[in-house]
């Protein structure tokens, strides 16, 4: 029995930039009806990768089959009138439009003189969220979406065409457990149907429940093809990293301080209700829960982005009110968001302006700002959290993720907090940029920081934490000791199984 033709298949791609080789050689495939994962590391080539697929970037060297008739991409509008549609990670949805012109943006249905045919339009688009199993229509406007719904509606332009291929570039990062289930079942439907997916991700469980292979990347040369049910999470890190990874439980070196921070009896309306917990000089305090369960906004409300409607929250034994975040960072409170792009970083600007932009006013010498102090905190920083980037001069939003959160700790470090929050210190980070932040945050509380960690992975919040707080609902289920806890335990105590146990 001869294999199947591939409906994709990028042979010998090389792509050069001024002074880097962004992409060696690089060959890959898609068989019909087969999702196939493409990993590596952030940097590793992925991105341009699939820029060259989208018409994007134009290839230097080597060829893009389709069907194995060759073809060069000419455009986004190119590649998708050749079946290939990307599901980007990075939305971009027009947010006065509605959901109808969002999806068939540039494709609206006209009737006679050039009119749009609202009906049609309504209609079609209907069909296509009856299929994604959505709370919204076709006349909603997009603006007043979740991010989770308007990454649906991202899915919805796929499916206004016959794809032939489906790029999926880190789909679930804005999706709750529910509507990773309807995607999943997209993806499943899309399989049945002869379509070639590619599914980008750094999630490993994704990775090994949705695919049948795997291709990795690392610096811009192909390493390898893995089938995934032959495969195992530590194969393809080594594959993508070159190096084994330290995935044990935490198990803490060093002396803890006073408590640094406390909080008794703190609620905000519905959000959170009765949270206290305190973390320690030289501890990393775990938060851990499902979607909805209260941690960000427990995060948001230590520095001062919320106003707790009870509660107390205590500075070194002494009771503050935290009003904005300022006041939050005058006391010594520093909070790495959730969201690094759209809250953490001005993308458009460079290293150094981003990473002491909290403290412009203090560097400011009569009018003018002092470039050479700024550079001097840039370059410490830099050096301190192994920053990889050509120099201060580079734009942030060419880094890699990691490097950007990078970016992100070294703006608030530099403010020397008494206590750092960190909210999904990982999200949309490759494994090996994964290990390197775990281990700056077990090195920064082994340097007497107290640091809060946020995370819905996990195998992160029992490898970087102290002591773990599970949420359930906006209140605190359990308290738990690094030595303590088991999986079954939080995943019981997140579930709000553990009701007598209430802390």
């Amino acid at each position: 029995m001869t294999d199947p033709t591939p409906v994709l298949r990028l042979e010998g791609i090389v792509k050069t930039f001024p002074g880097v080789r962004a992409l060696d050689g690089v060959s890959f495939s898609v068989l019909p009806g087969e999702v196939h994962a493409l990993m590596g590391e952030n940097g590793a080539g992925k991105s341009t990768l699939m820029k060259v697929l989208g018409g994007i970037h134009t290839p230097d060297e080597g060829q893009i089959f389709i069907d194995e008739e060759p073809t060069q991409m000419t455009s986004p509008q190119h590649a998708k009138a050749k079946g290939v549609v990307f599901i980007h990670q990075e939305l971009s949805l027009a947010d006065e439009l509605s959901v109808a012109e969002n999806i068939f943006l540039g494709e609206l249905p006209l009737k006679s003189f050039g009119l749009v045919d609202w009906a049609k339009l309504y209609a079609d688009t209907n069909a296509i969220l009856k299929t994604l199993n959505v709370g919204f229509d076709a006349k909603t406007r997009v603006g007043d979406l979740s991010i989770a719904n308007q990454q649906m509606v991202e899915i919805g332009r796929a499916l206004t065409v016959d794809p032939r291929a489906v790029i999926f570039d880190e789909p679930t990062a804005s999706l709750t457990d529910a509507e990773k289930v309807v995607l999943f079942d997209v993806i499943a439907d899309l399989k049945a149907r002869g379509v070639g997916i590619i599914y980008i991700s750094h999630r490993m469980e994704e990775i090994f429940k949705m695919t049948d292979r795997i291709s990795v990347l690392r610096d811009g040369s192909y390493r390898g093809t893995l089938i995934t049910a032959q495969t195992d999470e530590d194969e393809v890190t080594q594959l993508m990293i070159g190096r084994a990874l330290d995935l044990s439980r935490n198990v803490s070196h060093h002396d803890m301080g006073p408590v640094a921070l406390e909080a008794r009896g703190l609620s905000c309306g519905d959000l959170f209700r009765d949270v206290s917990f305190s973390v320690r000089q030289g501890e990393v305090l775990g938060f851990y829960g499902l979607v909805g369960a209260g941690r960000t906004e427990i995060a948001e409300t230590l520095f001062g982005l919320r106003d707790p409607s009870a509660g107390q929250i205590l500075l070194n034994g002494e009771e503050v009110r935290i009003s904005s975040p300022m006041e939050a960072i005058r006391l010594g409170i520093s909070l790495v968001p959730e969201d690094r792009k759209g809250q953490g970083l001005v993308l458009g600007m460079n290293c150094r302006d981003n990473m002491t932009l909290p403290q412009i006013d203090d560097l400011r010498t009569g009018p003018l700002v002092s470039e050479g102090a700024e550079v001097a905190i840039f370059d410490q920083y830099r050096d301190k959290l192994d920053i990889r980037t050509p120099g201060w001069r580079q734009t942030v939003g060419n880094l890699s993720g990691g490097n950007q959160q990078k970016i992100v700790i070294g703006k608030w470090l530099s403010m020397r907090p008494e206590v750092l929050i960190v909210d999904e210190p990982t999200r949309g980070i490759d494994v090996g940029s994964k290990s390197e932040i775990h281990n700056l945050i077990r090195d920064l509380a082994a340097q007497g920081y107290a640091v809060i960690v946020i995370s819905s992975e996990m195998p992160e919040v029992l490898h970087v934490s102290d002591r773990i707080v599970a949420m359930y609902s906006g209140r605190v289920m359990r308290e738990f000791t690094s030595d303590e806890v088991t999986e079954d335990s939080l995943i019981q105590a997140i579930s709000g199984i553990d009701g007598d146990k209430v802390a």
